[in-house]
């Protein structure tokens, strides 16, 4: 059996970057860092990077800006997401609401996509970073206030905590893991597929894992409550991925089905069936007359790509 790819492999899922996480509480050096000649700071407006491109299936990059991003806006929040092997330290900066990219002095220099288009198009070092960011803006700004006491929050160590400016209770970013399953019963596989999706896509089952879960427990349940299949209870991990939509924990999984009858929730789904390996072979390849695949910036395109490895005659 081929071994599996490791997550690194897997779209978002790459960091070349030391996160430094041992520097987070040295204001001072943080001060100093940021304003470096060999700075490297990313904008964010509104949870979007700055990029070129950002075009349907076409290249984007990461404008990346030295020292004088800092000047844009006084408001601005920053995040500081580690060192490079070269040493040298990479912000993240986010530009309040009122930010306008056209009466602004980086005019010009790029644009704020659609992340999802973006994603796709970007080198791992990018994306990865931009994944993180995202994710860390987006809890921040769902997360002003104290859980405890309901008092503001103040952002500490670089971004990556909040504290209670009154009773003091420190909260850090959430992550929702998601468990991806292909479920699989001999040499058929099964996927579904949700009315809001693109016309002829079909994907994985997927669902968060509830509190007191296991994430084999959340995969048997999901595809009980979805499909009306019973598992063995078998689950093999494969892989995960960071998905900052806000901020899950994708995590990729091939599920052994005990039984085969298919009774679709409509709430949850609008179909689902089985699929042959011939059929998933066609689906992967782009050659299916009417069922396309999950893009390749989805974990569940690799989940399913794994499983037809494996089984491939």
């Amino acid at each position: 059996m081929p071994n599996t790819a490791p997550s690194s492999a897997i779209p978002l899922a790459d960091h070349a970057i030391d996160r430094a996480a041992h520097l987070r509480r040295d204001e001072a050096w943080l001060d100093q860092a940021i304003m470096a000649d060999n700075v490297q700071i990313m904008i964010m407006h509104e949870g979007l990077p700055l990029v070129t491109g950002g075009q349907l299936n076409g290249p984007s990059a990461v404008v990346w800006l030295g020292p004088q991003a800092v000047s844009l806006s006084p408001k601005a929040h920053r995040i500081f997401l580690g060192q490079t092997e070269r040493d040298e330290p990479v912000f993240a900066l986010e530009l309040p609401a009122s930010f306008s990219l056209d009466n602004s002095p980086i005019a010009g220099l790029g644009v704020f996509p659609d992340l999802r288009m973006a994603l796709s198009g970007m080198n791992p070092f990018d994306a990865g970073l931009v994944a993180t960011a995202r994710a860390i803006f987006e809890w921040r700004r769902r997360h002003i206030y104290c859980g405890a006491c309901g008092d503001r929050m103040k952002s500490a160590e670089a971004g990556w905590k909040h504290v209670c400016t009154d009773c003091g209770t420190d909260s850090f970013p959430r992550i929702d893991p998601v468990a991806i399953m292909l479920v699989v019963k001999d040499d058929k596989c099964l996927l579904g597929r949700q009315a809001a999706w693109p016309a002829g896509m079909w994907s994985c089952l997927a669902g968060f894992v509830e509190p007191g879960e296991s994430i084999e427990q959340a995969a048997a349940r999901e595809t009980l409550e979805e499909a009306g299949i019973l598992t063995t209870g078998r689950a093999e991990y494969l892989f995960c991925q960071p998905w900052p939509f806000p901020s899950s924990l994708m995590i990729g999984l091939i599920v052994e089905a005990a039984t085969d009858e298919i009774s679709v929730d409509p709430a949850e789904l609008e179909t689902a069936r089985w699929f042959s390996r011939d059929e998933l072979a066609a689906i992967m390849a782009g050659e299916h007359p009417e069922v396309v695949r999950p893009r390749p910036i989805a974990v569940a395109h690799h989940v399913m790509q794994a499983w037809l490895d494996r089984t491939a005659k």
